[in-house]
């Protein structure tokens, strides 16, 4: 087991956190099933804002980051969707099986992105950002294995802020693909047993991120993410102003340690 600078190992460091008022680790019945990933895929996209992805790595310890950012690709007539037109193959498959199927794709030959089909017709759901919860030291570590040992250390905020920075943060592999979240030991998603619904205004919809070139779908409001979080990975200020005022109760900012 590797030592951390952040006092003790990271078996340590996790058991720490598991304390955390964010999740409990008697989570079996925090497990979100089959039925709700049984949605429409605007739906689903804007349900996942506030569940926790899970994902439990080889030596038993768990890993634990909260929805914040998604992006719904609608199969079909969605010109940005690898699944446009009905278009089926070896890559996108997973688009088209059971909602809850994981779609893992490569980008760029060397990064990862994680979706999660839906209901419809090739839909699936881009999980875009993350807020950590727990296991710190180890995405750190992951995440820092693709970058230059002369590089600032990563804010906690810019650990999953990105898909494929929270595919390398959770080291979610090319293999998870087409593996069903409903069921399976390594990756899964929980409700938050702290989440309430969103408020008026909490939530912003807003247009994906990349897609330029597919013309009118680029324009499209199909991003949502959590107003005023800081692990959001693109602000859309003008939208945020559109969404109109927070109700009370409701969260415009996370404060994140800077120390884990």
């Amino acid at each position: 087991m590797t030592q951390s600078n952040e006092g003790g190992s990271e078996q340590d460091i996790v058991q720490r956190e598991c304390k955390s008022q964010y999740f409990s680790c008697e989570s079996n019945n925090l497990k979100l099933g089959e039925d709700f990933f049984k949605q429409p895929c605007v739906c689903l996209a804007k349900a996942l804002l506030g569940k926790v992805l899970v994902r439990r790595c080889a030596d038993g310890l768990e890993l634990r980051g909260r929805v914040v950012e998604t992006e719904a690709y609608l199969g079909g007539e969605d010109k940005a969707s690898h699944s446009a037109c009905g278009k089926r193959t070896e890559r996108n498959l997973a688009m088209f099986m059971k909602p809850g199927t994981i779609y893992v794709y490569p980008i760029y030959g060397i990064y990862l992105c994680m979706n999660i089909s839906s209901q419809g017709e090739g839909a699936a759901v881009l999980l875009r950002s993350l807020e950590p919860l727990q296991g710190h030291a180890v995405m750190r570590r992951l995440r820092g294995a693709r970058r230059k040992e002369s590089s600032r250390p990563l804010k906690e905020k810019e650990l999953c802020n990105g898909p494929s920075k929270l595919c390398q943060a959770l080291d979610v592999p090319r293999a998870f693909d087409r593996r069903d979240l409903a069921d399976d030991p390594d990756v899964w998603l929980e409700r938050d047993p702290e989440e309430g619904p969103l408020q008026e205004g909490e939530m912003v919809t807003s247009t994906r991120i990349g897609i330029e070139s597919h013309g009118e779908w680029a324009a499209k409001p199909l991003r949502f993410y959590l107003r005023g979080h800081p692990c959001v990975s693109v602000l859309d200020r003008t939208a945020e102003k559109e969404a109109g005022p927070m109700q009370p109760g409701g969260q415009t900012t996370v404060e994140l340690t800077t120390n884990s």
